[in-house]
């Protein structure tokens, strides 16, 4: 079969040989020791962050208590199905790279360098300043310690966490999952009591409804404003593509991945609901977010001691949590990046434990720079950052629905059966349709929006800024194109 066959897939069992390019060879110098729980909390921590905990009170205060149920409904489903799309192909190609390798053997080599960038520029942008919010969270209680100790501190403790191995990366992240999840666990059973009545708040026990239909009723500021908030809602949501990238460091991703789709997506999306909905009872939504985390306000009007601490713990376990996985994504996508020509060597370079120090050092100095940046040129290379570090996000959510969908459809041509995935999606082609829709609803909607216009057009504008670059500068370098044959591992007992 032609290495350039693009209609083909090579199909092996789980107990044959590796073929190079698989797990393994050459090209995987990174360590397999990932376990399923790991996948699971991993997976976990990279959406319970600082979007939850900070940013969703100014989607309440944006789009009313129905308008925010409604977002957050339709960013849980948009969730699922990508999810879905992800856990198909993780499973049966697991890559560090994730959809990005996936993305260079299904929708060409132009697309893979494109989106690998936008994701690892999106995540890279945000690590600074991540821990120069991490250091100002730490003056609540050392007032008197400049921020930049305690954000070089964290720095130092997150990049030696990932320089060391991928076990110390995956131990770390679950035990900050944890605790991130205990604290929304704690807040919706808290939270309920007080909603139908069994405990007190602000002096007065009773149960508390009205704040979902007072002040202008479940919709007060319209349909439209759901279009409003779902980049803000679906940016919470960032980071389960995780799950993607540590398949390719997965002890048994045919397991392991399943496993983690069937059984995250609706924990998440529970948590997330719950919480969304007791502060929207709790909150009048007019007040959410204008002046603190609205779940400091609902702790300290219930009267729980040390409120403030505990919230402030938990979100500087958010911020270093999100540090420490955007640390990992973008080291692997660099990796990934390196392997196929489409970034310098360096970036594939590995200690003896598999940690790609080569992406880590780069990825700790970008992120620094664009915390520099937040100074020095807020109004211009600030803005175009975080610009693209908004959209990079629903941009790889559509390119995992596209390699998905490609990716069946070449299946099936080479004679694979679907019965013999460890996941399949459901209802295809529906799923990945539904997803690529309905993140250009949400551009759809940061379009209309005169606040989010000027991102939307230059996080979009890097699309074809990174395709000329690519067929300018990286393609007539290449003799040969990076092989379009898929290497497909399914598990023995399912062939």
């Amino acid at each position: 079969m032609s290495g350039h066959d693009k209609n083909r897939v090579s199909i092996a069992r789980e107990e044959d040989p590796i073929p190079k390019g698989v797990r393994g060879h050459k090209r995987q110098a990174l360590k397999r020791s990932i376990k399923s729980r790991h996948m699971f909390m991993i997976a976990l921590a990279g959406v319970i962050g600082t979007g939850l905990f900070l940013g969703t009170g100014d989607v309440i205060n944006r789009a009313g208590p129905g308008g925010t149920i409604a977002a957050y409904v339709v960013g849980g489903f948009l969730l699922w199905l990508t999810m879905s799309c992800l856990g198909e192909t993780s499973s049966v190609m697991p890559a560090s790279g994730s959809f990005q390798a996936h993305a260079t053997k299904l929708l060409g080599p132009g697309t893979g360098f494109t989106i690998g960038w936008i994701y690892w520029l999106s995540w890279a942008s945000f690590i600074g300043l991540e821990f120069l919010a991490a250091g100002i969270v730490m003056k609540f209680w050392f007032p008197d310690v400049p921020t930049a100790v305690w954000s070089g501190v964290f720095i130092v403790v997150l990049f030696v966490i990932n320089l060391f191995s991928v076990r110390g990366f995956a131990e770390v992240e679950s035990g900050l999952a944890f605790v991130k999840v205990a604290a929304v666990a704690a807040f919706i059973v808290i939270g309920g009591l007080v909603l139908v009545g069994v405990l007190g708040m602000d002096g007065e026990t009773r149960p508390r409804w009205d704040n979902f239909y007072a002040d202008g009723g479940f919709f007060p500021t319209g349909i439209g404003a759901v279009l409003a908030a779902m980049m803000t809602v679906i940016y919470t949501f960032m980071g389960s593509e995780v799950m993607g990238v540590a398949a390719g460091e997965a002890e048994n991703p045919a397991k392991a991945v399943p496993k983690a789709v069937r059984t995250i997506v609706f924990r998440l999306v529970f948590l997330y609901l719950g919480a969304v909905v007791i502060l929207i009872a709790l909150i009048p939504w007019r007040q959410a977010g204008l002046s603190e985390s609205p779940f400091v306000t609902v702790f300290e009007a219930i009267g729980i001691p040390f409120a403030a601490d505990i919230m402030n713990f938990v979100v500087l376990v958010s911020i270093l949590s999100v540090g420490n996985t955007g640390l990992y994504m973008c080291s692997r996508i660099l990796w990934s990046l390196g392997h196929d020509g489409h970034a310098p060597k360096f970036f594939t370079r590995t200690l003896k434990n598999g940690s790609p120090y080569g992406g880590l050092i780069f990825t700790m100095v970008f992120g620094l720079l664009s915390l520099l940046s937040s100074f020095v040129a807020e109004d211009t290379l600030f803005v175009f950052l975080m610009s693209v570090s908004g959209i990079g996000g629903a941009l790889s959510w559509i390119t995992i629905a596209l390699t998905q969908y490609s990716f069946r459809i070449k299946f099936v041509k080479s004679g694979g059966d679907v019965k013999q995935l460890p996941y399949r999606v459901p209802l295809f082609p529906a799923v990945p349709i539904l997803v690529v829709l309905l993140n250009l609803a949400v551009f759809v909607g940061m379009a209309l929006d005169p606040t989010q216009r000027l991102s939307l057009v230059i996080g979009l504008g890097v699309v074809p800024v990174c395709y000329g670059v690519y067929w300018l500068f990286i393609r007539p370098r290449e003799k040969h194109l990076p092989s379009a044959e898929m290497e497909v591992r399914l598990p023995a007992e399912k062939v």
